[in-house]
């Protein structure tokens, strides 16, 4: 529901009002005229949602993968539905977050521009700090110095920091009538200056195409502008990746099933081999070191023709496990081969209440600080899927956010935090106490109940996928059926 909410941008009236009165493509069709597929990666989709300052998840941008002449790219569009594509502070972040990608994975990025600018009011939000608004201009010029192709289309309004994005870009395009670019529109040249200027003669498509030579080309029409910019892709000398001889074997067990198999508590350990026969070719799976540390899953297996290596939670994460995960990722890294994580943290286990107890507690968290350092410098993708709990120091070991994976995805049912809410700790019962040691103790535990259950509630909202979605702490929630295509 979530996700069709966001394909609607800013509603069905201001959809109306951006097609007709204003003559213009709608953010989603003018992908579809531009990428080789209807069929795109859509990062963060519900990015914003329920935050102080947006009223729709769209965030004001809408960013993505997909091909175009055959070619792999990263967009980053304006949706001026969305309160006239406004920039707000997440989605500022929504646009760092698709250019750290492009860098990473050498993609050409490609930018339609359609946007009033940056929301003054929360401008300390999103101006003056080193991951504001202007990161977005310093990773254009160190892109271009990388030698990653970037192209824009002015399909709108485009003003002050917003002008920059196109004119650092390799090439534009800007579209009659509709297109425009100055650092301030015609309202605020009659506050400074008194005079009366259209927004064409002071930044549209002729003046910049012909007189400034912001623009390198001019477009007629919307569908002209996305042809151009499909033939200047074509003119890049970007190497299309070629498609597969053959189409990939399917899992032996429908992918569909994984909506029943999505982890929802820890009463009972799921056997994360059945997620994987439903997840690789042919559910064909070559499992390393199978009999050893099982609460972790290693091994190979192919995901859509790909060979990758696989880490998955199978339970708690012993000494056993970590050290079998720290030497299974050393050999990816060796081997050059992807890793895909599938992460399901147990819930952390109870201190150590002996000092053998203390001496395994400490020999499991050498192992995974042995697995976290191979993690971290393992020079191969990452790529983390969060099918269940993603919890503590587990989280770092399996390749969490702060680890930087390439991507990062949640299924729906997943919980992101510190500790799990449903092992939250609890003040113990009174026990044998009496007189006034009984009276303190009763008085500490009703003095902590209101704050107990206001820090509960609050670990159980901020721990849900889509608080952590509407963050961008991840690329976005999937479909667990849809796993392999994403």
């Amino acid at each position: 529901e979530l996700l069709e909410r966001v394909k609607k941008g800013g509603g069905e009236n201001a959809i109306l009002r951006h097609t007709q009165r204003n003559k213009k493509v709608f953010v989603r069709e003018r992908l579809r005229l531009l990428l080789d597929h209807a069929d795109f990666l859509e990062l963060s989709p519900l990015a914003g949602l329920d935050m102080p300052y947006g009223d729709v998840p769209a965030a004001g941008c809408l960013t993505g993968i997909g091909r175009i002449c055959g070619v792999w790219c990263v967009f980053i569009a304006s949706d001026a539905t969305v309160k006239g594509g406004t920039i707000y502070p997440i989605g500022v972040k929504k646009q760092l977050r698709a250019q750290e990608i492009a860098m990473e994975n050498r993609l050409l990025s490609v930018h339609l521009v359609d946007s009033g600018g940056a929301f003054l009011p929360l401008q300390a939000e999103l101006f003056p700090d080193k991951m504001h608004g202007g990161r977005i201009f310093y990773n254009e010029a160190i892109m271009s110095a990388m030698g990653i192709p970037q192209v824009a289309v002015v399909c709108g309004s485009c003003v002050a920091g917003g002008a920059y994005v196109p004119t650092m870009a390799e090439e534009s395009v800007i579209i009659d009538k509709i297109g425009t670019l100055f650092l301030a529109g015609p309202p605020l040249v009659k506050a400074a200056t008194g005079e009366d200027v259209s927004p064409e003669d002071l930044g549209g498509a002729r003046l910049h195409s012909q007189v400034s030579g912001c623009s390198d080309h001019f477009a007629p029409s919307e569908q002209e502008a996305y042809e151009c910019i499909r033939n200047v892709v074509s003119t890049l000398n970007c190497e299309p990746v070629p498609e597969q001889d053959r189409e990939p074997d399917s899992p032996l067990y429908s992918p569909e099933e994984l909506l029943g198999l999505a982890p929802l508590g820890y009463s009972c350990t799921l056997p994360v081999k059945l997620i994987l026969s439903r997840l690789v070719d042919g559910s064909r799976f070559q499992e390393f070191k199978a009999t050893y540390g099982t609460t972790l899953v290693t091994g190979f297996g192919h995901v859509e023709g790909r060979l990758v290596g696989i880490v998955a939670n199978n339970g708690e994460l012993a000494h056993d496990a970590a050290l079998k995960g720290s030497h299974f990722v050393q050999l990816c890294g060796q081997r050059g081969i992807p890793i895909l994580f599938l992460q399901n943290t147990a819930p952390q286990p109870a201190g150590p209440a002996s000092i053998s107890q203390a001496e395994a507690h400490s020999n499991r968290l050498k192992a995974q600080a042995s697995m976290m350092s191979a993690v971290a410098c393992a020079a191969v993708p990452k790529i983390t899927i969060v099918i269940g709990g993603c919890f503590g120091s587990d989280s770092y070991v399996m390749c969490g956010r702060s680890f930087s994976p390439n991507f990062l995805f949640l299924w729906p049912n997943a919980r992101v935090a510190l500790v799990d809410s449903q092992h939250f700790p609890t003040v113990p019962p009174a026990g044998d106490w009496t007189g006034e040691e009984l009276e303190l103790k009763q008085l500490k535990a009703n003095a902590f109940k209101p704050v107990q259950f206001s820090a509960l509630s609050r670990l159980e909202e901020e721990s849900s996928a889509f608080y952590s979605s509407a963050r961008l702490w991840d690329d976005g929630i999937i479909l667990p059926q849809d796993t392999r295509k994403v």
